[in-house]
């Protein structure tokens, strides 16, 4: 994997840049497991603008990924293609089991065609294979890592990302996500063996607007841009400072640094450690 940059014949190619792709093998889908999403561009039926920034997208099909897999315990499948999905940033690979049923699995960073995953309860220690987080040796990288028990993959599941697992003690597992905090997972919740494919994600530049448009991505306007009536902020001459000590919402409520999650979160009890270093009592 890596990046391509372009000659700037242009001033949208001028220092812009995309993945290479080397690990994609197919072009098109495998068409059953994919459906149409209507889009909204963030109106609702009054087709007033609910959700800032969205609108202008590209034609595509969503990709039906499998984030259980618990139907097909101890049924091995080999990978037949590695694909790219314009919902996410990681790529997707189709697997066929076995039982010559196909589905659509997230790319570990070196899967290729012909290898061989299973999902099961304890497996070989080999990148793409599914098993219960329990009995997972610490130290290893996991992925596609379930918080709950049966809600299937709900965590480190974008391009590049992977959780560490810490240390297991009684019924729960220490894993270290991407964010640096430290939650405890039930030993039955199940994890991906590897890193997420697609690791240079991140070193992308967009440059052009256009290319921001198809990603469903409308222009963000700052608030001392606008008027008084628009934004807390706006207002004065020309560029102007906001003219208060912290800055605001639209809806007038602090932002940049305002906590937003529930003292009473249930899921406040699982985490050990929060992303800042915090330990929780």
């Amino acid at each position: 994997m890596g990046i391509k940059k372009f000659k700037p014949t242009t001033n949208g190619r001028r220092w812009m840049s995309v993945v290479t792709f080397e690990q994609i093998t197919a072009t098109s889908p495998y068409k059953p497991l994919t459906v149409k999403v209507k889009k909204s561009s963030g109106r609702n039926n009054t087709w007033r603008i609910t959700i800032r920034h969205q609108g202008g997208w590209h034609a595509k099909r969503y990709r039906l990924v499998d984030f259980y897999s618990l139907d097909k315990k101890g049924i091995p499948a080999k990978v037949e293609t590695i694909e790219y999905d314009p919902y996410r940033s990681a790529f997707i690979a189709l697997v066929c089991y076995k039982d010559w049923e196909r589905r659509y699995v997230l790319a570990h960073k070196d899967m290729a065609t012909w290898d061989q995953i299973v999902t099961d309860e304890k497996t070989a220690l080999v990148s793409g294979n599914r098993m219960e987080i329990g009995n997972i040796p610490t130290g290893l990288q996991v992925y596609n890592v379930e918080l709950i028990v049966g809600s299937g993959a709900a965590s480190v599941r974008s391009a590049g990302t992977y959780a560490t697992i810490v240390s297991q003690e009684g019924e729960y597992t220490q894993v270290k996500l991407p964010s640096s905090e430290i939650r405890l997972v039930n030993k039955k919740c199940y994890a991906t063996l590897g890193q997420v494919s697609n690791p240079d994600h991140n070193q992308m530049v967009i440059w052009k607007a256009w290319r921001s448009r198809w990603m469903w991505k409308r222009p963000t306007v700052l608030g001392k841009s606008m008027n008084p009536v628009d934004h807390p902020h706006g207002g004065w001459e020309g560029h102007s400072p906001i003219g208060m000590k912290a800055p605001k919402t639209p809806w007038g409520m602090p932002a940049l640094g305002y906590k937003t999650r529930s003292r009473k979160n249930i899921t406040n009890k699982w985490i050990l450690k929060t992303r800042k270093g915090k330990l929780m009592v």
